[in-house]
């Protein structure tokens, strides 16, 4: 079963089984880690609360897979400094950042694979391509993350720094939608804080 905007839910039991109730079958964390890949959209509820589960869920696949021989790609240093960002008060920033930084390289990912593809047999050339590849994703990265925290305070690093920060990068044009959409984000979570200092 489906919801309207044809969500699968998925039903977590206490037995730790999982549900599909789109096929009525039984299916494992493979069988969802596929779902994903196939771009097919599911929810997990808890069967006996009916509480959202998808997080949790999500998150011991990718512990399943990063335990897989050879097949981790989270890096110790990432690890590290994630863990470090719980209870920082950066952390509010962390989940929109990495969001914007993973749709920013999924944009790019069709011309990654064909100039990865074109680059096959020839090993120098394919370190050239991933490096120029990891580069200009570390430099877009920061230019969202600068971005960011100047909307959030413009005149954190002085009034010029700021309005820099807005105004410049030779991207902007390409990064304005998720511009506006970190800028959606960081005023959800404003609201959310005035609400919580006003209770």
């Amino acid at each position: 079963m489906a919801d309207k905007g044809g969500t699968i839910v998925i039903k977590k039991y206490a037995n730790r089984r999982l549900y599909n109730t789109g096929t009525s079958t039984y299916v494992t964390l493979e069988d969802l880690s596929n779902m994903v890949k196939r771009d097919e959209d599911f929810v997990v509820q808890d069967a006996k609360s009916g509480d959202d589960i998808t997080h949790s869920v999500l998150t011991q696949i990718i512990f399943e897979l990063e335990n897989q021989t050879g097949n981790a790609m989270l890096p110790i240093p990432f690890l590290r400094q994630l863990i470090a960002y719980y209870g920082d008060q950066m952390q509010m920033f962390v989940p929109s950042y990495l969001e914007q930084s993973m749709k920013a390289f999924q944009g790019r990912q069709e011309q990654l694979r064909e100039e990865f593809a074109s680059a096959v047999g020839d090993p120098v050339q394919m370190m050239t391509v991933g490096q120029k590849a990891m580069e200009e994703q570390a430099r877009r990265n920061m230019e969202m993350f600068t971005k960011a925290m100047a909307m959030f305070n413009p005149f954190a690093a002085g009034p010029a720094a700021g309005l820099d920060a807005m105004t410049k990068g030779e991207d902007e044009a390409r990064s304005g939608d998720d511009l506006s959409e970190m800028k959606r984000q960081i005023a959800a979570m404003q609201e959310k804080l005035d609400k919580l200092g006003s209770s």
